[in-house]
């Protein structure tokens, strides 16, 4: 079977009308070294002081510290707990890995704390006034009953 040049072109031009039949694009998530960056850049505020409405090493909130955190590796996110939540797609608690957002239920308000996973069932966050910011472990009584969900954040 000889299937010549306009054979060709017209099959060219079916594939590429098929190909923009799908559907809308999916937000593309950054690549894991993105998160990991973030993650070492988090973990280096370790100490800082608590600030409420904090975003800078002088002081961090928690939704501050994610957001100056992914700033430093080029990524702008929103600046509180319920945009970083929108912005960001769910991921398995088996799938988790460093720089995905682990969000918690705190005196019943929803997905009210954010922190930055690490690794090793651990995450850097900025917990509350009169403290520091600091990791803490999934693993911890606390933090597993008030576990949300994690996130990974798109661009």
């Amino acid at each position: 079977m000889r299937i010549d040049r306009l054979t060709l072109a017209a099959s060219g031009l079916i594939l590429f009308a098929l190909g923009g039949c799908s559907a809308a694009p999916r937000q593309a998530e950054p690549d894991a070294g993105v998160g990991a960056g973030a993650a070492r850049h988090a973990l280096e505020m370790q100490g800082k002081p608590y600030r409420p409405g904090g975003s800078s090493p002088q002081g961090f909130d928690c939704s501050g510290l994610v957001q100056y955190s992914y700033a430093r590796v080029n990524l702008r996110l929103p600046r509180n707990t319920e945009g970083l939540w929108s912005s960001s797609r769910a991921v398995p608690k088996t799938e988790i890995r460093p720089g995905d957002l682990l969000f918690f239920h705190q005196e019943g308000k929803r997905n009210s704390h954010v922190g930055i996973y690490v690794g090793n069932n651990r995450f850097v966050h900025a917990p509350s006034s009169g403290k520091q910011v600091s990791t803490a472990s999934l693993g911890d009584r606390y933090w597993s009953q008030h576990f949300a969900g994690a996130r990974r954040p798109v661009s």
